[in-house]
């Protein structure tokens, strides 16, 4: 069993920087790879990054590569998504969530464990 806490959101301007955190509970954890999501209201939820367990690899979605960085300190039990030059568009709430099969997966079906969300509002 994994526990998914994020926070970091708020309300920011489009140009400025948001780090979300995500601190995860469980002795398993740094076996897990990572993933950050995203809604908006009344859209899907969509795949935004993906960290493999050792940290080594990535994966992106096409609408924030370049401006956004994840990464992981699996000594602190804790996965990161650095959000830079925010744009009005990026406004969901931000979930992170475990995939034990470590895919690296972009469907939100290979994550097992989810934390709550935090939300970040962009004002354009």
């Amino acid at each position: 069993q994994v526990q998914l806490v994020e926070s970091g959101g708020g309300l920011v301007q489009a140009g400025d920087s948001l780090r979300l955190s995500c601190a995860a509970s469980g002795r398993t954890f740094r076996i897990y790879d990572m993933g950050w999501f995203r809604q908006a209201p009344g859209k899907e939820r969509e795949f935004v990054a993906a960290i493999s367990w050792t940290g080594d690899n990535t994966r992106y979605a096409d609408s924030v590569k370049g401006r956004f960085t994840i990464s992981r300190e699996n000594v602190k039990n804790t996965v990161y998504l650095q959000m830079n030059n925010l744009k009005p568009e990026d406004t969901a709430v931000y979930s992170c969530a475990a995939d034990p099969r470590s895919s690296l997966a972009e469907s939100e079906n290979e994550y097992d464990y989810w934390g709550q969300g935090t939300q970040v509002t962009v004002s354009s």
